[in-house]
């Protein structure tokens, strides 16, 4: 009979999970004899926090929930930083755990990594927490963080397991059932949405990260319509290089003029953050007239009430839409409307972000095939009010929703996992942000992945800087000195590209392989 461990294991291979992010401890031996019984794949980072990140790359590139294994207490504690990550970016992420024996929990006896109600402090950041009280509570409590992984706008689910319920005999686990079918759009609501939209003369889509797998049914819509697309940062690379698409942040002016000026609104998939929508907190959004939303979920459009909310899959709701207008002609202005407002938004780039921009398309277009993964850096910043991608999930970062430093380097890691053996991968960070996951460099190394790790290196936290000296207060804490990252490199067998920050040294460090299909650590200076 197989222990709870490994009944847990054999559950998530039978799921479809196959690969799982995880520092084995003392408090875990026997969730990893389940790995070992399941024959799971097991990528070891050097940190929980990155091994967290790590799960968000993976379903960010994959489309499929990332796994994480963690001990109790400070493994918990550290991995809830990407599970905020993950929440705000609505990405699908388990977080498996375990917890002191039963009979101490909550009693305050100094007992190995102890917290005073790790349930409830797992509780506060994932979409939903169980504890597995007992084994005959496995099976139960697996069903439904695997089922809320599958349904509802996506986020992060964490299921803790005592340590006295680990290795304990567990009952024979039926098939989990598959999650619930999302709901389907309203007919009355499609209709009224599509007279509305069927009689605009200016329409404009508004497109986030939930639209990003509906891109076919996306410009379907778009070019009915005759609508310019605004994509947010999430969504870029759904219509790549389409004379619809305006893949600029709708917190610029040209494209907050180009929504204001639309007589309908559509926005799909999008909660409106103020991340996007209001990068430069200026206090509003752009008005927004006869606003039609589609949103999985029924809370966010409760957050920001429209004339028509559809509760449904962006695909599915796009689809009836599209059934509901017919054929039929659109605006005919649309492309000449998109285009206006792409000249004017790279206009309201500063001469720096139109310099960072081309660097990363440069990048794009020497590895179309290869996702650009973010932190928080100047040309991530310039990359989220302008970028092109090539394709959808081919640019993603941590500079929005909840914004942690150190994601970029274990993100691209997983990524690079999902994406299998040979995949390219980019990695963004800047030489700040980079040294808050630096060990994870060793992890891309053992797993011999082909990511190109680009450190824009300004030799401090040159952004805060910026901004403390602009609202006028002295600049404290902003000049971290990087390490050597030519010597990280030879430390970590990595091979080291030093390069100036122009688009043509960058974009052809990039495309250059490492000579054993590994890993390569380009240092752009960017002083």
């Amino acid at each position: 009979m197989a222990t709870v461990g490994e009944a847990l294991a054999l559950a998530l291979k039978r799921a479809g999970v196959g690969v799982v992010f995880g520092i084995p401890g003392v408090h875990t031996i026997e969730l990893y004899r389940g790995l070992a019984v399941a024959g799971l794949r097991h990528v070891t980072p050097r940190h929980e926090q990155g091994a967290g990140f790590m799960a968000d790359g993976y379903a960010r590139a994959t489309g499929r929930p990332g796994v994480a294994f963690v001990i109790t207490g400070p493994g918990v504690t550290n991995i809830l930083t990407p599970m905020a990550q993950a929440r705000a970016d609505s990405v699908p992420m388990l977080v498996v755990s375990g917890v002191n024996a039963r009979a101490s929990l909550g009693r305050g006896l100094g007992h190995l990594h102890e917290l005073p109600d790790q349930h409830a402090l797992a509780a506060g950041v994932a979409v939903l927490s169980r504890h597995v009280d007992g084994p005959e509570d496995l099976g139960p409590a697996l069903a439904e963080v695997l089922g809320r992984l599958g349904s509802g706008r996506p986020g992060p689910v964490h299921l803790q397991v005592p340590l006295d319920v680990m290795g304990m005999a567990a009952p024979a686990l039926g098939p989990i059932a598959a999650p619930p079918a999302p709901p389907a759009p309203d007919p009355a609501a499609v209709g009224e949405a599509a007279a509305r939209l069927g009689r605009a003369r200016a329409p404009v889509i508004l497109a986030g990260g939930g639209a990003r797998r509906a891109a076919g049914a996306l410009i379907a819509l778009a070019r009915r319509l005759g609508a310019p697309v605004v994509m947010t940062t999430n969504a870029r690379g759904i219509m790549h290089a389409d004379p619809l698409a305006v893949p600029a942040s709708p917190s610029l002016p040209a494209v907050r003029a180009l929504i204001a000026g639309a007589d309908a609104v559509l926005a799909v998939g999008t909660e409106f953050g103020q991340t996007d929508y209001d990068m430069y907190v200026t206090g509003g959004m752009a008005p927004m007239a006869g606003l039609v939303r589609i949103d999985i979920c029924p809370e966010q459009l409760a957050r920001h009430p429209a004339e028509v909310a559809i509760t449904a899959d962006a695909g599915a709701g796009l689809a009836a839409l599209g059934a509901a207008l017919g054929a039929g002609a659109g605006a005919a202005d649309g492309a000449a409307r998109a285009s206006a407002a792409r000249a004017g938004a790279w206009a309201d780039l500063s001469g720096a972000m139109r310099a960072q921009a081309a660097i990363l398309g440069a990048i794009a277009r020497a590895l179309p095939e290869a996702p650009i993964v973010g932190d928080s850096t100047q040309p991530v910043y310039a990359g989220n009010l302008w970028h092109d991608a090539p394709r959808p999930g081919g640019w993603f970062n941590a500079a929005t929703g909840y914004g942690a430093l150190g994601y970029a380097i274990p993100a691209a890691i997983g990524a690079a996992v999902g994406l299998g053996p040979g995949a390219p991968v980019v990695c963004l960070a800047g030489d700040g942000g980079a040294q808050f996951s630096l060990a994870e460099l060793m992890c891309a190394r053992d797993e011999g992945l082909g990511i190109r790790f680009v450190i824009w290196n300004n030799r401090g936290y040159r952004e805060i800087a910026e901004a403390m000296a602009g609202a006028g207060a002295p600049v404290v804490g902003c000049d971290p000195t990087p390490p050597d990252f030519a010597a990280i490199g030879q430390a970590c067998a990595i091979p080291h590209r030093p390069v100036p920050a122009t688009p043509e040294a960058v974009a052809a460090a990039c495309a250059a392989p490492a000579p054993d299909g590994g890993p390569v650590l380009i240092e752009v200076d960017a002083r």
